[in-house]
Formats: structure tokens, C-alpha cells, sequence
């Protein structure tokens, strides 16, 4: 895809620039001249002009065209409003004000969003030891068996880490201590390229983990990754811990549903409770998957918890040998339950 083209005569504000751009997961052309400007001005999907440059615009009487932009350090001069009136500029970016803007102008130029927006789900353990992070493992790979592109994101660090779940901790790529991620979006091919995943077909799962004794994510990190596999129409699943935090306080909040799994115990739906109450403080009512429906009905246990009964599974035997072999699937009761919840994610 044809790049960006800069026209910044101001060394600092070149380098600003193309730190946005690199961001995004793209590089600019930059030129100095008309010439450069004139090659650029019908082919490049995005044109950063300066002052100077922008007076060279309007002299060579160049067709109106979207994706223009004047760039500016500090505080625009009157005279740079004037200019993009003049040239029909789409806007005056002020840096470093406006960087966040401009990184998601150089993420859109770079990666056009999906035709139909992704779905978030986000999944929450009732009481330590329900097994979130295998309902959310399985999840995943239920949508890599339907040929869905997914993004499984481990934003639970005292969880011993996804990659240790699906087989992947050898797996060469980036974990969440390793991903730095600045204001703006993050393509979704960064993702991919710097990411341990799993592939069927054309469709991927692609695997960001955390790390054991690795700070949790930042919010601002977190939704980055998040809003990247939105909007190139990826199944987004998040592993959420129990403990409330900024991060998951973020990720709910942008979540499509939340589904909490809780046993069929009484100490599990009386642990849940709490949990509950606080997501429904924050204005989210998930709906409810019941694991081994034995010792208590699911419907009791819904109506206990004033929730919605979405599902229920029972507990593989095999499973934890299957983790520790490095060849865990979604089987029977497992995997019937993931593609109910991957169904209602759809419909939301």
C-alpha cells in the first residue's frame, strides 16, 4: 500500500512524525519539494504539510483532495488556519497535543477497518480456581475452529499465563511485558507479525499473554489491543481477573458481554456474589456459565445470582493432563459450551 508523504522542513517535527508513523506500523515518504509533493498529492493516502510546504501547495494550484494535513509544533500560527482554509487541509494537527489523533490518522491509512466490527468478550472467574482462563481458552479456539480470526488477550498476570495453557510458552514472540505500546492505534498486523498464534486455514488466533510477576497492563495498553482486533473484525476474547483493577474496569467497559463461570457449589455462588455486585455497580450484567452442574441446578444458582443462565459444562477429567502435554482442545461439554457463548457474542 502506497505510504504517507511528509513535506516537514523542521528536523524535530520530522522526527515527531515519523515516531507516530512507526507506531502505527507504517514509514512515511518525505520530500522537501513541489515535485515531491505533485508525485505524492494523487497516490499517497495520507499528505503532511508544514507552513512552508502548505504555501507551496496553494502556489502550485493543486486539486482539492481528503487526507490532507497541516502539522505544526506547539500552538498553530493564525496563518496555518488560513493555509487549510485556502487548500481544503481535513485538519491542523498541534504536536505534541495531537499525537494520539495523528497515530490513529497513520493506523487508518495503514489498515483500513473491517467492513463489520469484532466483538469483545470478557470472561471472569466467580471464585479463584473456576477455570476463566480455560473457558476463555476455549472460546478462542472455538473461533479458530469456525475460521474466525481471534485475539485472546491475558489481562489477568496472576494467572500463570495463557501461553503455559495452550502450549505456546516456547512459542517465539512478544508477552505483555515485552509490548510497548504508545498513544494511538496498533495495527492489527503488528499484532500478528510480533505475536505467538495459531493458525487453521486463512483464520488466526493470535495469543497475547502475560507473564508470571509481570506488573498487570496499562488501560490505555490494554483497550490499544483491544479496539485493534475491534476493528479489524476480530473475535476479541479477554481473560479477566477476579480482583477489580483499572485494566479490567477498562476492558468491561468496552466489553460486547461478560460472562462469569461459576461451579456448581454453594462457596463458589457465595464467593460470586461479590464479584457480582461490583460489576453491576459499574453498570454490567453478565450472563452466567455454570461448570460441572452437579451438586447444585444451574437455574438455582442463576436465580441465587439474579443472572441470566447462558450455559453450562461439565469438568474434562483429561484436562490437566492434556495443559501439561501442551495439547489442550475444547472437547464435548467444553466445547458445546464455548460455541453457545461465541453465538450470543454475535447477537450482541
Amino acid at each position: 500500500m502506497t505510504r504517507p508523504t511528509a513535506l516537514l522542513h523542521d528536523d524535530a517535527l520530522l522526527d515527531q512524525t515519523r515516531r507516530l508513523a512507526a507506531a502505527a506500523g507504517t514509514e512515511l515518504d518525505e520530500g522537501t519539494d513541489q515535485s515531491t509533493l505533485r508525485a505524492a498529492w494523487h497516490r499517497a493516502p495520507l499528505v503532511l504539510l508544514d507552513r512552508v510546504a502548505a504555501d507551496s501547495c496553494a502556489g502550485a494550484a493543486l486539486p482539492r483532495r481528503p487526507g490532507v494535513l497541516l502539522v505544526a509544533a506547539g500552538t498553530p500560527p493564525a496563518c496555518l488556519w488560513q493555509l487549510a482554509v485556502a487548500i481544503g487541509a481535513e485538519r491542523v494537527v498541534s504536536l505534541p497535543a495531537d499525537e494520539t489523533w495523528l497515530a490513529g490518522a497513520f493506523a487508518d491509512a495503514t489498515e483500513a477497518p473491517a467492513r463489520a466490527v469484532g466483538r469483545v468478550l470478557a470472561v471472569i472467574g466467580g471464585r479463584g480456581g473456576a477455570g476463566a482462563s480455560v473457558f476463555a481458552a476455549a472460546v478462542a479456539l472455538s473461533a479458530l475452529d469456525s475460521r474466525a480470526n481471534a485475539l485472546l488477550v491475558d489481562c489477568d498476570p496472576t494467572g500463570g499465563g495463557l501461553d503455559l495453557l495452550l502450549g505456546a510458552e516456547t512459542d517465539p514472540g512478544l508477552r505483555w511485558p515485552d509490548l510497548h505500546l504508545r498513544a494511538g492505534r496498533v495495527p492489527i498486523t503488528s499484532l500478528h507479525a510480533s505475536l505467538p498464534g495459531r493458525s487453521k486455514g486463512t483464520a488466526r488466533l493470535t495469543l497475547l499473554s502475560a507473564t508470571p510477576d509481570a506488573p498487570t497492563p496499562s488501560p490505555t495498553a490494554a483497550l490499544s489491543v483491544v479496539d485493534s482486533g475491534r476493528r479489524a473484525g476480530e473475535t476479541v476474547i479477554c481473560d479477566l481477573p477476579r480482583t477489580p483493577d483499572p485494566t479490567a474496569t477498562a476492558v468491561l467497559a468496552h466489553a460486547d458481554l461478560t460472562v462469569v463461570i461459576v461451579p456448581a457449589d454453594l462457596r463458589a455462588t457465595a464467593a460470586a456474589r461479590n464479584l457480582i455486585a461490583s460489576l453491576t455497580a459499574q453498570g454490567i450484567t453478565p450472563a452466567l456459565v455454570v461448570r460441572d452442574p452437579t451438586h447444585l441446578r444451574p437455574t438455582d444458582i442463576a436465580a441465587a445470582l439474579s443472572l441470566s443462565l447462558l450455559t453450562t459444562y461439565r469438568h474434562d477429567p483429561r484436562l490437566p493432563t492434556r495443559i501439561d502435554e501442551g495439547t489442550f482442545r475444547p472437547r464435548r461439554s467444553l466445547a458445546r459450551a464455548a460455541k453457545t457463548v461465541l453465538h450470543a457474542l454475535e447477537k450482541t
